[in-house]
C-alpha cells in the first residue's frame, strides 16, 4: 500500500496530512482576490492553494445545457472569469514568496502543457477530465505526481484509470469524490475510502469534499484519507459556480485545528 504521498519534496502520510485549499473560480478573474486567497490559505494552515486553468474553447461547446443552479453558462462565466497564464505565472511565484505550494487543474491538454512549461510540482485532474484517457496519457509523460478526483465514476472506470496510472514512476493518488452540487450528505459513501486503500495499493488515498462544511472532511481522514481537498472562498454570498459547495476561510481554518 502507499505508505506516503510526495509534493514538492514533501512526505505526506497518515502522520501528515496532506490539505489542500481549492480556489476554484472563486478569484472571479481577479488577481487581487488570488492573491489574497493564497495569504488566507496560509494563515489557515493549508499545505497547498489550487487553482484551475481554463482554456474554454478547449474544454467544452459553446452552447451546452446550464446548470439550474447558475444564471449563465458555464461557457461564459468561463471566458469572463477564467485566469491567464501569465497570471498562473505570478500566482506560483506568490505562493512560493509566501511558503505555500502551488497546484492547478488543467480542464484540457493544451492547458497542461502550458503549466508543465510554468514548472508546476504536479497535476490535480479533476471528476470531469477523469475518463480522457489520451490526455492523461500525455500528462503522465511529464513524469510529475498525479493526483486524480473520481466523482462521477463507477468502479470499472476507476479500475481503467488506476491501471493507467500505475505506469508512472511518480507519486499517485486517488481521490474519493461526490460531484453533486449540492451534496445529498445520503450519497456521500465515505466508508468507500477504506475500499479504495485496499483496490489501489499503489496509490495513495484522498478525499475531495463538496459540502458546504468541515464535517465529512474530517469523517474521511478519520477513515484513512491522507490527502483532503476543499472549496474555498472569500465571500459566501458571491454568486459563482462554486458556491454551493465552498466554505469561507474561517471554516477552513477551524477544519485543520
Amino acid at each position: 500500500m502507499a505508505n506516503y504521498f510526495l509534493l514538492n519534496k514533501i512526505k505526506y502520510s497518515k502522520n501528515r496530512i496532506m490539505i489542500i485549499a481549492e480556489a476554484c473560480d472563486n478569484h472571479f478573474g481577479s488577481i487581487e482576490k488570488a492573491f489574497k486567497m493564497v495569504d488566507l490559505a496560509k494563515k489557515s494552515g493549508a499545505d497547498i492553494i489550487k487553482f484551475q486553468h481554463h482554456i474554454p474553447d478547449e474544454e467544452m461547446l459553446k452552447k451546452v445545457p446550464k446548470s439550474k443552479n447558475f444564471k449563465i453558462s458555464l461557457y461564459n462565466f468561463l471566458k469572463k472569469n477564467a485566469l491567464k497564464l501569465e497570471d498562473h505565472y505570478k500566482l506560483k511565484k506568490y505562493c512560493e514568496a509566501k511558503k505555500i505550494t502551488y497546484l492547478c487543474t488543467p480542464f484540457s491538454l493544451k492547458a497542461a502543457q502550458e503549466l508543465n512549461k510554468i514548472k508546476v510540482c504536479g497535476f490535480k485532474i479533476g471528476s470531469g477530465e477523469m475518463s480522457d484517457h489520451p490526455t492523461l496519457k500525455e500528462i503522465i509523460k511529464f513524469k510529475k505526481p498525479i493526483i486524480i478526483s473520481t466523482g462521477m465514476s463507477v468502479v470499472k472506470e476507476i479500475n481503467e484509470i488506476y491501471k493507467i496510472l500505475k505506469k508512472s514512476k511518480k507519486s499517485i493518488a486517488l481521490m474519493n469524490c461526490l460531484s453533486e452540487n449540492p451534496v445529498n450528505y445520503r450519497d456521500l459513501n465515505l466508508k468507500f475510502i477504506s475500499k479504495m486503500k485496499e483496490m489501489y495499493p499503489q496509490a495513495s488515498i484522498g478525499h475531495s469534499d463538496h459540502t458546504n462544511d468541515i464535517f465529512s472532511t474530517i469523517s474521511a481522514v478519520s477513515l484513512g484519507a491522507i490527502i483532503v481537498e476543499k472549496h474555498v472562498t472569500l465571500n459566501k454570498n458571491n454568486n459563482g459556480p462554486d458556491k454551493d459547495v465552498s466554505i469561507n476561510f474561517e471554516e477552513f481554518s477551524k477544519m485543520i485545528y
